[in-house]
């Protein structure tokens, strides 16, 4: 899972032949007192775009190689048993997954409700969890979530008022939690399980315990430097207020409780007798998410199963490639179907509230 992808970066909306016109508007929202502003747009550095296309080549590089690891583990599966492996969930099964599923999404919807707190923005619950539920839903499954969780975003923030920078903003905010949460999970989970870890991954004690320490020191150095005094982050044209201690804190135990709740989906989706632990699952997990992110891939979809495929050797992998296609359905495709439903709801009441007003103006 990586809902990393959908926060990752922000979107320019107003496109870069039209900077000169949202820095003036942006800056006149500045006056106003509102925590987002605009500088004038600097040209990149040389060396920035001269060395920009290594991101991309390492992305395609792991696709690239997960997908070829992914195929070599798969060949001595067939596809009866993995129709057997599929279909094994029992119902117990199936409704702790997706009570998980639910949990995990409703924590995604207290993304968006923190970054509108330390924006300053109020806007209705119900509107927070309609944009962030159906963002999140389609860009997991699409991928491009700069395209889909942005479009989603601003069609639905946009008429409650706020402006492209602003929304652009939120998304950079929601980002923050979901690597507070990821970075306390994976180090804690590297800490408690280093030797099953091990024994699992085939790396040392040692090299697992300095990873989970680091892991851990980097959020912690990272509350100390919000909390010293206010911060700032710029990104592309915009600088953006960082949230301060109090806020990051309940960023950190949101993104906490995210992970955790979409790890619990696929451990429970797991073959029945799997005597891996939850806590060692957890840093599995985290591994084969932030690997998925680093692909670029949608929903890191081959990426995330061939490290789950390899860390879970030691069970049988029909068994576990059908609890993978099991939790895709659970967490991505069911979600993907009622977010669109959503979406199509809202567009019709939307219409129809926009044609009542049109009338009453009318008459």
């Amino acid at each position: 899972m990586s809902p990393a992808e959908a926060d990752a970066d922000t979107m320019n909306f107003a496109g870069q032949h039209k900077q000169v016109e949202a820095a003036e508007a942006l800056a006149s929202e500045a006056s106003s007192g509102e925590t987002v502003d605009v500088e004038t747009a600097r040209p990149k550095s040389r060396m920035g775009g001269r060395y920009a296309w290594l991101g991309t080549i390492a992305s395609v590089a792991i696709f690239g190689g997960s997908l070829f690891v992914l195929w070599k583990l798969v060949q001595s599966v067939t596809w009866a048993e993995m129709h057997a492996a599929f279909t094994a969930a029992s119902a117990e099964q199936l409704g702790l997954a997706f009570a998980f599923v639910g949990l995990s999404y409703l924590f995604l919807t207290c993304y968006d409700a923190l970054a509108l707190r330390q924006l300053r923005l109020k806007v209705p619950y119900r509107t927070t969890a309609l944009a962030s539920f159906t963002s999140y839903a389609v860009s997991f499954t699409l991928g491009f979530p700069l395209l889909t969780a942005g479009t989603i975003r601003y069609w639905i923030y946009s008429s409650k008022g706020l402006s492209a920078a602003k929304i652009a903003a939120l998304t950079v905010i929601a980002g923050f939690t979901f690597w507070l949460g990821m970075g306390v999970v994976l180090g804690l989970s590297l800490i408690v399980e280093a030797g099953q870890l091990a024994a699992l991954t085939f790396t040392s004690i040692a090299l697992n315990q300095g990873i989970g320490f680091g892991a851990l020191l980097a959020v912690v150095a990272y509350l100390l430097w919000v909390s010293l005094k206010r911060r700032s982050v710029r990104v592309r044209s915009w600088r953006l207020e960082l949230p301060g201690a109090s806020v990051s804190l309940s960023q950190m135990v949101v993104g906490i409780g995210d992970v955790c709740a979409a790890a619990a989906t696929l451990w429970v989706l797991l073959p029945a007798g799997t005597s891996i632990g939850f806590t060692t699952f957890l840093a599995i997990y985290v591994l084969a998410a932030m690997l998925g992110i680093a692909s670029n891939a949608p929903g890191g979809i081959g990426v995330f199963e061939a490290t789950v495929l390899l860390a879970l050797s030691s069970l049988p992998r029909d068994q576990v490639l059908g609890s993978l296609l099991l939790f895709r359905v659970c967490y991505y495709l069911v979600p993907f179907v009622i977010a669109l439903a959503m979406l199509t709801v809202y567009e019709i009441a939307k219409r129809a509230r926009d044609a009542k007003a049109s009338r009453d103006i009318q008459a």
